[in-house]
Parts: C-alpha cells; sequence; structure tokens
C-alpha cells in the first residue's frame, strides 16, 4: 500500500503539534518537513528547532527535505533534531556521495530528491547509499503548483534502476486523487501532499483519498 506523507508547510503552525497529532490520527505514515533556504529555492520556511519541537509529539517518522544550498552545513544539526529520513537535492551538492555519507554515519536514512529537469542518471553512483529517491514532480519552492506529467516517465525510470533493491520512490508536488493513482502506477511507494490532505479539514478522508 501506498504511503502518505503530509507536508506540514500546509499545517497551521500556531498549533503545530496539535497538527502533526491529527495527522498521526488520521493515518499518515509520515510527517514531511520542508527546509528552504530563500537560496536553492525562492521561500524560506524552519529549521532544525520546528523539528525537534514536533520530536516528542508524533511517533511517525520524521521525512526532512533539505532545499537548501550546501546542505551538508545542516545535515548533523536535523539528524540530532530527530530527523529519520534526510533528503538532499543532487543540484545542491557538491560532494553527494560524501552528503549522503554523512547522513548513514548519523544513523539516518538518506535520500536524494532531483528536480523536474534532472535525469535519474544522476543517482547511479550512489544508490549504495540510499534508502529513498525523492521525484519532484513540481519545481521545488511552491506549494500549490500542478503536477509535471514528464515526471510519471522518470518514476518508472527509478522504479527500474532500483528493483532488487528496499530503496523507495517518493514524489512530491501536484498530488491529487488523480495523480496520485498515476504515480503509484508508475512505481511510487511514498506521496508527498499538502493542500490535497488539508483542504476542508477533514484529514482522514483525505488520506484515504489519496490512497
Amino acid at each position: 500500500m501506498v504511503l502518505i506523507a503530509p507536508s506540514i508547510l500546509s499545517a497551521d503552525f500556531g498549533i503545530l503539534r496539535q497538527e502533526v497529532q491529527a495527522l498521526e490520527n488520521a493515518g499518515a505514515d509520515l510527517i514531511h518537513c520542508d527546509v528552504m533556504d530563500g537560496l536553492f529555492v525562492p521561500n524560506l520556511t524552519f529549521g532544525p528547532t520546528v523539528v525537534k519541537s514536533i520530536r516528542p509529539y508524533t511517533k511517525l517518522p520524521l521525512d526532512v527535505h533539505l532545499m537548501v544550498e550546501n546542505p551538508e552545513k545542516l545535515i548533523n544539526d536535523f539528524a540530532k533534531a530527530g530527523a529519520d529520513i534526510i533528503t538532499v537535492h543532487v543540484e545542491a551538492c557538491k560532494h553527494l556521495d560524501k552528503a549522503l555519507s554523512q547522513i548513514k554515519a548519523l544513523g539516518v536514512k538518506a535520500g536524494v530528491s532531483l528536480n523536474p529537469s534532472t535525469s535519474e542518471e544522476v543517482l547511479k553512483y550512489v544508490l549504495d547509499k540510499l534508502d529513498l529517491v525523492l521525484v519532484m514532480s513540481v519545481n521545488p519552492g511552491f506549494g500549490g503548483q500542478s503536477f509535471i506529467p514528464s515526471q510519471l516517465q522518470k518514476i518508472a525510470k527509478v522504479k527500474e534502476m532500483i528493483k532488487n533493491t528496499a530503496i523507495k520512490i517518493e514524489v512530491d508536488g501536484g498530488i491529487n486523487p488523480l495523480t496520485a493513482a498515476e504515480c503509484v502506477a508508475a512505481g511510487a511507494d511514498i506521496l508527498v501532499a499538502g493542500t490535497a490532505v488539508f483542504e476542508g479539514g477533514d484529514y482522514k478522508k483525505n488520506i484515504e483519498a489519496l490512497r
């Protein structure tokens, strides 16, 4: 069954503790934390203190997506804050193998994210260090964007590349019940969703619709 990872960027940060608990009670499988630095992407979101603040209030894995320049500088801080998965962008890493080794050495699962225009070929030489491949189905930095259909082909190619491994494929961007079905058919294991989970306030109903 596909796993659902609600993005807390769409949550009410004034009651973030309650939001995280509500997502867990509604059947979420992971909590997705979108970290943006205002450089790699235009928006600025939050740092390790937010991850640390919600860690005591959920048993779900905290799935930290670093949309930042030089992510190596922040990996240790997010690991200490309680991240279970740390995903870095290949486009932001000068030394991707080194960054993934750094994550793994901290006992955290390691992921690589690919922007829509980035080929899956960049994964070939780091597969031994990967737990997760995050395919961006929109250009990172903003919520509410439309799904880019060409990424379905990329998902399928990544699926073929990682066969016979335990690596999971996560998809982020423009996820709704229709695109969710398309992503799963192409090979996705985990779907990140913001608006589609939080819209209307019935988190359980929305999560079930995505499944």
